[in-house]
């Protein structure tokens, strides 16, 4: 069961990471790089492997959901600030 879930998260995290890729094949709207690509990847695995560490060591289940969510939480604030600056630090590029 460990295993499948670890497969499934990864599989998740590289369906996401095509749906630019496609989109850049239909339209120029979407204009990602190789370091786009490379820096999604790293924020997207590094966060399902956080997450399957998270519920593979905490017992009891409102435990793993708060991890999972704290880490959820912050991609999607480093994510977001990636994007579009939302906080304006040179982080961005700002």
């Amino acid at each position: 069961m460990k295993n499948r879930r670890l497969i499934g998260i990864l599989v998740a995290a590289a369906i996401l990471l095509l749906i630019p890729f496609v989109a850049m094949q239909f339209t120029d709207e979407v204009k990602w790089t190789p370091i786009d690509f490379i820096v999604a990847g790293i924020l997207l695995f590094g966060s399902g492997i956080a997450c399957e560490f998270g519920l593979r060591s905490m017992r009891k289940f409102w435990q793993r959901i708060a991890i999972c969510a704290v880490i959820l939480i912050a991609l999607v604030l480093v994510w977001a600030e990636l994007a579009v600056g939302v906080f304006g630090t040179p982080f961005a590029g700002s």
